[in-house]
């Protein structure tokens, strides 16, 4: 009777894990789609910005509008590396890579930083050398600044769009791509400036306006840079959310104390560890039973959890302090000092 118990329970943990396993394929498999959905409407919009920003430019003798031009071109670079990435880190596990492959999309979140930067410099040093050779400054016309106007809007809507798909499925590709929007949304009013500072007598403003947009976009190169290297280099979560998951393992009664948690994050996704004390008299069978739970509720509270790690340590339950939750602080900064956690 003992080892029917026994198989009825591991069949049932095994039907469990194989629904959780086909929910995150499919959701996998929606993440993907909406990324890529994004990502053609990018492409198409800025195809099209490119091309009017550039006739704009070339029409009304603008050198901002020629350079934002240029941006907006390279967007669609950015936008194929955001589909190429996407596609690579939903890959399945295989045994080269039984973690999958999840930090390919922060490879390609660092491509992107790279293209942004060097788009960026070129932008600036196009602007100093007009400064430089101030008297071949040309007054540009009507049309660049409507084409700036048109611009920050186009971009700006495109920027909320690309954002809010990327917090949907938690892409740092997605969400660099939607800052490649912005920057070229701001840009487009760093033109602004420029050209009707120009058509008002100060024609100095077009190419400043050159220079003024690549010290933006290349501090939102470096941003972009240092998050993606933040999560190749197995960076933690924030506080906050640790925080969560503290209280989340603490509100079960079972649990005496939380000696460790840790976590790091793996591209997009989220690994943690985590030890905690129980009374050393359970059965093998207890303690791997609250084990699984923390384990499935980490993984179903946090959906950018991958996997959970959970060991439990045995002691002598002290029922003068069992209803205390203590916390090492080891579990919160890595030293070896406790505090009760009320």
């Amino acid at each position: 009777m003992r080892k029917k118990s026994i198989y009825y329970r591991k069949g049932k943990k095994m039907e469990r894990k194989m629904t959780v396993d086909k929910i995150k394929t499919e959701k996998d498999k929606e993440h993907e789609s909406i990324a890529i959905s994004i990502s053609v409407v990018s492409i198409v919009a800025n195809i099209i910005l490119a091309v009017l920003k550039l006739a704009a430019g070339i029409i009304a003798h603008s050198g901002a509008m020629i350079s934002d031009a240029v941006h907006s071109a390279s967007d669609v670079f950015s936008t194929f590396v955001v589909i190429g990435g996407v596609k690579m880190a939903g890959k399945a596990e295989d045994s080269d890579h039984p973690y999958g492959h999840d930090r390919l999309e922060s490879v390609a979140a660092i491509i992107l930083a790279a293209a942004l930067a060097v788009t960026g410099a070129g932008i600036g040093i196009a602007g100093i050398r007009s400064i430089i050779n101030s008297k071949e400054i040309v007054m540009p016309g009507v049309l660049a600044l409507i084409a700036a106007i048109v611009s920050i809007v186009v971009k700006e809507a495109m920027y909320w769009y690309t954002r809010n798909g990327a917090k949907k499925i938690g892409s740092d590709a997605l969400m660099a791509d939607a800052w490649h929007h912005r920057s070229d949304a701001l840009s487009s009013v760093g033109s602004f400036i420029g050209i009707g500072g120009a058509m008002l007598g100060y024609p100095i403003l077009d190419p400043l306006a050159s220079v003024i947009i690549c010290i933006f976009i290349l501090k939102v190169a470096a941003d972009i840079f240092k998050e993606a290297i933040n999560k190749m280099i197995d960076k933690s979560c924030d506080e906050e959310v640790e925080n969560l998951m503290r209280r989340m393992v603490l509100s079960h009664e079972d649990i005496i104390s939380l000696d460790l948690i840790r976590t790091r994050m793996f591209g997009s996704k989220v690994y943690v560890d985590i030890e905690f004390s129980a009374d050393g008299n359970m059965t093998l069978y207890e303690a791997h039973a609250i084990a699984e739970h923390i384990h499935d509720e980490m993984e179903e509270k946090f959906p950018d959890v991958k996997h959970c790690m959970v060991h439990v340590n045995p002691v002598e339950a002290d029922h003068s302090v069992a209803k205390e939750h203590f916390v090492t602080e080891e579990a919160k900064t890595g030293k070896n000092v406790r505090y009760i956690d009320k």
